[in-house]
């Protein structure tokens, strides 16, 4: 019996040890049951003490406090058991054994210590469940529509441009209202960065609008009729469904794409939209001066192998006035020939070229606007990747993890000031953009004026030049008769 005594004072209870069964009994007395059926074996009796003390379930050594705290401590210990507790195992013994001796309970000297390991950390993902909450209910308040389709541009270079008018009240977004110019090829866009990013990963992308080739050629080549409006009406609200489902999905709505597509700043959107158009013009142009160049110097060729041929027939006709208006229309044709050829050097060097060389700057001034948006995409990413370090800086707080908690707020500070840069230049680079725009506008009007003038300037000279040439033949011509 002495031995059997001193089993006790080489045990202690753990709060880890301690569990709650599915029907919802305190089994905090199963460690009593443990020791008085231990007591009672002789097997167990005759184990050494440091066997016992490495069994998972069995007591180890204790330290003792008054009964007057038994009863708050046990109240402890109870609240910080988890239901969620990876460790399902019962510590009752499976059969009845009966008691030989009453044990009273031996109490914990510091159970909020242990604490750690009796509660499995819960990982809540705050920000997904407040958006969640928010796509469920009336907290998103978010609408979206797609009106006043717009034909921009002639034959098949022409393009129907949309207007996406954002009414919202979340604080993501930097106006209450937003409108900004789209065309289909930007929803497009959109669905496919979109689709990049989160379908590998298992959200559900909205698909975007189908391709209709016979529906849009009918509409580039301006046939006005009933089947290009309702084609045109079908696609307006086929890419408001799009849009709506999509900023009903809590995830995509925080993505900087789909918030670049709908906030895009408006005198960058109408300026891009005005580059877009005059490439296009000048694009056209620049085709229509370069036909003009081979016209000009086709008409040269031409012109030169007449005046051949009149003068040959001048020298082998007997009527000697008739002959000598043949070589004087020869004469003629030759110098028209020379101004053909300086024409058709002028307007290429002169006219054609400014154009060729503006469509090259232009391409350039949208190359900045490309750059200006990856700016703004690399601070988005930014404070996306700051929000999951936040995040992941309450999660160590909720689980305790004071050992990576120091690393967590490195990285928060870290990301902070990426941030903060990336916000520095973003703003930056739309402020130079601003200003290079405005010079390059100066620039390019001053060009066009001092260009187009010299260039209506050489073809006043050559038509005068032309017209002095046919005066003086003319005399030639009436003494024919």
């Amino acid at each position: 019996m002495a031995a059997q005594r001193e089993i006790p004072l080489l045990v202690e209870v753990r709060p880890a040890d301690f569990e709650v069964l599915e029907d919802g009994k305190n089994v905090f007395a199963s460690p009593v049951s443990t020791l008085e059926s231990s007591s009672s074996s002789p097997e167990l009796a005759s184990l050494p003490a440091e066997d016992l003390s490495t069994n998972s379930n069995g007591p180890k050594p204790a330290e003792f406090m008054p009964d007057d705290d038994r009863e708050e401590l046990f109240a402890e210990a109870t609240e910080e058991v988890s239901l969620d507790s990876p460790v399902r195992d019962p510590v009752l013994s499976p059969e009845p054994i009966p008691a030989s001796t009453r044990v009273t309970p031996i109490t914990l000297g510091a159970p909020r210590m242990e604490s750690k390991s009796v509660t499995a950390p819960v990982i809540f993902d705050r920000s997904r469940e407040e958006i969640e909450e928010e796509a469920s209910g009336d907290l998103l308040d978010i609408e979206i529509s797609v009106s006043d389709p717009e034909k921009v541009g002639d034959g098949m270079n022409a393009y129907m441009a949309y207007r996406v008018t954002t009414k919202t009240s979340l604080s993501m977004f930097h106006k209450n209202e937003l409108s900004v110019k789209r065309r289909f090829s930007d929803f497009l866009g959109l669905h496919s960065k979109l689709e990049t990013k989160y379908m590998h990963i298992g959200y559900i992308v909205p698909p975007a609008p189908e391709k209709s080739i016979v529906g849009m050629t009918k509409v580039k080549v301006g046939k006005e009729d009933s089947s290009s409006a309702e084609f045109v009406e079908k696609r307006r609200a086929a890419l408001e469904r799009y849009l709506q489902r999509t900023v009903k999905h809590p995830t995509l709505l925080q993505d900087p794409d789909l918030r670049q597509f709908l906030e895009s700043s408006e005198w960058f959107e109408e300026k891009q939209q005005q580059f877009e158009n005059l490439d296009q013009q000048l694009r056209k142009l620049h085709a229509s001066v370069e036909a003009l160049v081979c016209h000009r110097k086709e008409l040269s060729a031409n012109t030169a192998a007449f005046a051949k041929s009149a003068a040959m027939l001048g020298n082998s006709e007997d009527h000697t006035a008739l002959s000598r208006a043949l070589s004087q229309l020869a004469e003629v044709e030759e110098k028209i020939d020379h101004l053909h050829q300086e024409q058709a050097f002028s307007d290429f060097y002169v006219f054609s070229e400014l154009l060729g060389d503006y469509i090259r700057l232009i391409a350039a001034v949208k190359g900045v606007f490309d750059h200006r948006m990856k700016c703004w995409q690399k601070w988005q990413d930014a404070q996306i990747i700051l929000q999951k370090k936040c995040e992941a800086e309450a999660k160590l707080q909720l689980a305790n993890r004071l050992d990576k908690l120091q690393q967590a707020k490195d990285d928060i500070k870290e990301w902070k000031t990426k941030v903060q840069q990336g916000e520095k230049d973003f703003e930056h680079i739309s402020k130079t953009i601003r200003e290079e725009v405005q010079r390059f506008e100066r620039e390019r009007v001053k060009d066009f004026k001092t260009v187009i003038i010299k260039y209506l300037e050489s073809l006043v000279q050559t038509q005068q030049q032309l017209i002095k040439y046919w005066e003086a033949f003319l005399p030639e011509a009436k003494s024919i008769a």
